[in-house]
Parts: structure tokens; C-alpha cells; sequence
């Protein structure tokens, strides 16, 4: 165990800052998964913005890379271009 404050200090802010990032990164990683697993190009292109606003600010944290970022943006990007609009298929059924 420490013997100085400032390191039982230190260890109370590390452990505070460790479970914060902890649930910033997870909450990404679920709305990723909410992403990948949406259909609709509408509600896509909505949840598409706010998961790269949280992958940005992850990285601006230093909580995951700048490339694994930009990696997981480009295919999420390309998931929701890969998905058809609704509209065209109603269109297309009428």
C-alpha cells in the first residue's frame, strides 16, 4: 500500500479517471453496435453522427487511437452508404 498522500491521492484519482473512461469507451462501442445493427438509412445517417462525434472525443482523451478511430469511421461510413433509403422501396412497391 502507498505510504504517502500524494500517492493515496494519486491512486484515488487514477481509479476515478480509469472507470471513466471505462464507460465513455463502452457507451461508444454500444452505440456502434446500435449502428451496425440499424437498417434504416435515416435513423442510420442520425445514430452515424452522433457515434463519430463520441469516437472523436474519445480520441481527444487519449481513451483509444486516432487510427482506430478513423478506421472504424470509414467502415461505419461505409455501412450506412451501403444501406437503401425506405422512401425508394415504398416508392418502389406503389
Amino acid at each position: 500500500m502507498a505510504n504517502h498522500k500524494s500517492a493515496i491521492k494519486r491512486i484515488r484519482q487514477t481509479e476515478t479517471k480509469r472507470q471513466k473512461n471505462r464507460l465513455q469507451h463502452k457507451t461508444a462501442r454500444n452505440a456502434i453496435k446500435k449502428l451496425t445493427d440499424t437498417t434504416s438509412k435515416k435513423e442510420a445517417d442520425k445514430l452515424f453522427i452522433n457515434v463519430t462525434s463520441l469516437l472523436d472525443k474519445l480520441v481527444k482523451n487519449n481513451i483509444i487511437h486516432k487510427n482506430k478511430s478513423a478506421n472504424l469511421k470509414s467502415k461505419l461510413a461505409s455501412h450506412v452508404n451501403s444501406l437503401k433509403a425506405t422512401k425508394s422501396k415504398a416508392k418502389a412497391k406503389a
